[in-house]
């Protein structure tokens, strides 16, 4: 269920009043460096992405797959705070008008503060927050944290989920369910698990709103793929990696060449 005041969900809805699926895109913050990451974002929503989802960078990414890995050690090593990520957020909210999601596991929002992280996230513009080590039924000062400074709070459902734990990410989600294509870890897949099919429909089924599938999709065929059946697509690899690669310009290339895959 959305919240009506999400500029998250409010983006997904242009994307389909536009006749496309929406892109979310994501990157680690203070990735090669803070001033290249807000860069970066930026040139990503210019490129075609409707959505930004920024990683947090964490010393235990149990969920990312190598490529992220390396990166987020590469911002932690350059010096990556906590604090960077509300001032990327800052910056790239001044710049383009795309929400932009923190994507971060729960142990550093509990070390900083749950209020003060809310707050700090709020104040610089920030649409909410993707977490993917707390479920709805532990999170009950996040849900209350988030309402009071009307953040997002995207949860995940994966297809081992049971329909109670579906039933509840359903109706604690706003903005869009992550919906998991296949478990492990992120990263590039050669075909999509034809799970996250079933499972998009299982939401649905649960009253969930608006929902976009991530981990594995790295081309426009797989993102065009995913939209047959889901809100949105989330790529996060294959758009680290261009950037890794081949800088600014090499990921605002990849962004416009994935996004094509967006059109219904």
């Amino acid at each position: 269920m959305s919240a009506p005041q999400s500029s998250v969900a409010t983006a997904i809805r242009r994307a389909q009043e536009e006749r496309r699926g929406a892109l979310v895109g994501y990157l680690p913050v203070g990735f090669p460096d803070l001033d290249t990451s807000v860069e970066a974002a930026i040139a990503m929503a210019r490129s075609g992405a409707d959505v930004l989802e920024l990683g947090l960078p964490y010393s235990d990414p149990v969920m990312d797959g190598v490529v992220i890995q390396e990166a987020t050690q590469t911002a932690l090593a350059a010096g990556f705070r906590v604090s960077h990520v509300f001032e990327a957020v800052r910056r790239i909210r001044e710049a383009v008008d795309v929400p932009v999601l923190v994507m971060t596991y729960w142990n550093p929002v509990l070390q900083y503060g749950v209020e003060r992280f809310a707050s700090e996230l709020a104040a610089a513009g920030g649409a909410g927050l993707i977490t993917p080590d707390i479920t709805p039924d532990s999170a009950d000062e996040w849900l209350l944290v988030s309402r009071e400074h009307g953040l997002d709070r995207v949860f995940l459902a994966a297809p081992t989920s049971s329909d109670e734990r579906l039933e509840l990410v359903a109706r604690a989600t706003t903005g869009f369910v992550y919906t998991v294509s296949t478990m492990g870890i992120t990263g590039e897949r050669t075909e999509l698990d034809a799970a996250a099919s079933r499972l998009t429909a299982r939401l649905r089924e649960h009253g969930a709103d608006l929902c976009c599938v991530g981990i594995g999709i790295s081309t426009a065929e797989q993102v065009a793929s995913a939209l047959e059946y889901a809100d949105g697509a989330i790529v996060g690899t294959a758009f680290v990696r261009a950037l890794r690669d081949g800088g600014v310009d090499r990921l605002a290339e990849v962004v416009a060449d994935v996004a094509q895959g967006t059109a219904r």
